[in-house]
């Protein structure tokens, strides 16, 4: 009997028995379905933490100021001001790994008003370099200017956030704020960010030149300190090279002793992103590992349904036999039998499974990514389950004696 005969009969034989094919392929549908919504979580949960890791700005690296102890209490990095402009000038004309600027950043929180309404957000004094550091776009208006910087001008660039809670629909360029009393014009408008990879939403700040920032609105300890330096590396390949670089210069700046501790962190966002891939990826691997169990389950449940078929269905094989039919063609009836309740049911499963996590996207406004190796495999692994636990079945059934197969009731 060839391979086409077959089929045609494991088909009649699957038609004839619909009720019970249907509720075999039950568990190969969940578990196909549950692998590729569970991997479609898993996959999206990585995208999110990619958009987020580079919305920060590529090949980016922080330095923070050093931490304040009182009482014995260190108070955290960014409280004590170690840092200077000069520090940030220093970095971009002295290394050779680093991007030709740099941004260093005063910032602090600050109450905002507009006409009869106020917000209470991030204030950021900075240089103009920072929206290329951070790839950040200004979708109104314009940006403030070295010049703005050098006359420490009253002139500001507002988030979207920021614009939303103080304008509403108004267009905000060219409209005047008060930032702890103080008028400032706002020039332009960011673009949207989202959250950044700690939760915080970006757009909810306002960025005004350094030195209005240290001289009119917040002070400073020591003339010219600042709490933060973004740092723009020349490359991804180069970002462990100059974050070395980055700390030998300042040590050598801050006149730090051999063995001395740093009084400054250097924070490269590379790397979180790599350990928040990471994360993601186990946990993609950890969710596909656990529906998988239900497409086992389904296997075990097609072997139970097959053996109670093999013995349903003895006379038959019998007869079978006795007209001519070899071991063989009984162990392939029984065989592709068991691989078409498997591959039907896998590609309903798929269909579930494509379903499923557009619900979930919906439902619980959480990002899926359905890859095509997620369903390959889940596919294929359903073909693995069919083949596996049809075997044993179709084995039993082709090494049954004819004589006692037709004696059977």
């Amino acid at each position: 009997m060839n391979i086409i005969s077959a089929v045609i009969i494991a088909l009649d034989a699957l038609r004839i028995n619909k009720m019970r094919s249907a509720l075999t392929m039950l568990g190969i549908i969940i578990g196909v379905g549950a692998v590729i919504a569970m991997v479609a979580v898993g996959a999206g949960a990585r995208v999110q933490v990619s958009k987020e890791i580079e919305s920060m700005g590529s090949n980016l690296l922080l330095v923070l100021s050093g931490a304040t102890t009182s009482g014995g209490i260190r108070m955290g990095f960014g409280t004590e001001p170690t840092l200077t402009a000069d520090d940030a000038k220093a970095i971009a004309a002295e290394l050779s790994n680093v991007v030709a600027f740099t941004s260093p950043v005063h910032s602090g929180t600050a109450q905002v008003v507009y006409g009869n309404q106020n917000w209470s957000t991030i204030v950021n004094g900075s240089m103009p370099e920072i929206l290329d550091i951070r790839e950040w776009a200004v979708t109104s208006g314009i940006a403030f200017t070295q010049k703005d910087v050098d006359g420490a001008a009253k002139v500001a660039l507002v988030g979207q956030t920021v614009a939303e809670n103080l304008f509403g629909s108004e267009d905000p360029v060219g409209k005047i704020i008060r930032i702890k009393k103080i008028p400032f014009t706002v020039t332009g408008v960011l673009a949207k960010k989202g959250l950044s990879p700690i939760g915080q939403d970006q757009d909810d700040a306002i960025y005004i030149p350094l030195t209005t920032a240290q001289k009119r609105v917040f002070g400073a300890k020591i003339p010219g300190s600042v709490r933060i330096i973004y740092i723009k590396a020349a490359g991804k390949d180069v970002l462990n090279d100059a974050e070395n670089e980055i700390k030998k210069l300042l040590r050598q700046r801050h006149r730090i002793a051999s063995g001395k501790e740093d009084d400054f962190t250097v924070r490269n966002l590379t790397e979180m992103m790599s350990a928040s891939e990471n994360a993601s990826k186990i946990m993609t691997i950890l969710l596909g590992a656990i529906a998988s169990v239900s497409l086992i389950v389904g296997g075990i449940g097609i072997m139970n349904i097959m053996l109670v078929s093999v013995t349903e269905r003895t006379r038959e094989i019998g007869i079978r036999m006795a007209v001519g039919a070899k071991g063989r063609d009984i162990l392939m009836q029984f065989l592709i039998e068991a691989v078409v309740l498997a591959l039907l049911g896998g590609m309903i499963g798929i269909l579930i499974g494509i379903i499923g996590s557009k619900i979930i996207t919906y439902m619980a406004e959480w990002q899926t990514l359905i890859t095509p190796w997620s369903i390959i495999l889940a596919f294929g692994f359903s073909s693995i389950v069919g083949i596996f636990f049809g075997f044993y079945p179709a084995r039993r059934a082709s090494m049954l004696d004819p004589v006692e197969c037709l004696r059977y009731e």
